[in-house]
């Protein structure tokens, strides 16, 4: 992971400058996502050999927020392959600017956070587009792992949990630790799980101790099933069996 760009923790450009992001979001997804969709799939299964299990845990319809581990930018395209509904992403708002892909992101349903702020907008956003029915991703470290290990959730999908009550869809990626080995020709297997659904009542305003607590209690759904996939692995690594697709 020592090739990896120096993080960027506090994003110093003014809020107003996100706001548009989060005005386009909340109006919808175009084209472009659909476009992207297409462009980006069959090079994401045919090159990581993408596979993917517990797709019939993620309802086809109403609000629902997807809570993946986080290693690699290729994670929103692992997230979304094998899934029918469009998915609506908040990121770091550091992704916003270069022109082409902040095209991407502002017509492909991608909103901004404002890492290192205390961003209200985008928890508004959220709410907003999980009121429309939306299906959101959120990851629930709040940002990549760096160390090739799985780091600690942040209470941000914990607020979301509690003061939205949408169920939420705890998944596990495989492999995409991996994936900044395409500069060496190295492309790594990456299996997905979704997880069974899990809701928490509604409380309008949890303090920070509480958020953290659902935050984690989530955050073990994916441990415990990214421990599940690491340990199939490494038994077909052994054995050389094929792996097989689940639904």
């Amino acid at each position: 992971m020592a090739d990896m760009k120096p993080q960027v923790y506090k994003d110093p450009r003014p809020a107003e400058y996100f706001t548009q992001f989060h005005t386009s979001a909340r109006q919808g997804s175009t084209w472009t996502y659909t476009l992207a969709r297409i462009v980006v799939s069959l090079p994401t299964i045919l090159i990581y050999r993408l596979r993917a299990i517990g797709v019939k845990n993620v309802p086809r319809e109403g609000a629902l927020v997807l809570a993946p581990n986080h290693f690699s930018q290729m994670d929103h395209f692992f997230a979304g392959v094998y899934l029918r509904r469009k998915i609506r992403f908040m990121a770091k708002s550091q992704l916003f600017g270069p022109p082409v892909l902040t095209y991407i992101y502002k017509h492909g349903g991608v909103f901004p956070v404002r890492r290192g702020h205390h961003d209200e907008e985008a928890f508004k956003t959220a709410y907003e587009l999980l009121d429309q029915g939306e299906m959101l991703l959120v990851y629930a470290e709040g940002g990549r792992s760096r160390s090739g290990e799985m780091g600690e959730p942040k209470p941000g999908i914990g607020r979301i949990a509690l003061e939205s009550g949408a169920p939420i869809v705890p998944v596990a990626i495989h492999g995409s630790a991996r994936v900044r080995g395409w500069k060496r020709l190295r492309f790594p297997k990456v299996t997905i799980e979704f997880g069974e659904p899990v809701s928490f009542p509604v409380e309008p305003a949890p303090g920070s101790e509480r958020q953290l607590e659902v935050a984690t209690e989530i955050f073990n759904r994916v441990r415990d099933m990214y421990a599940g996939l690491a340990t199939r692995s490494e038994t077909r690594s052994g054995s050389r069996t094929p792996d097989r697709a689940q639904a």
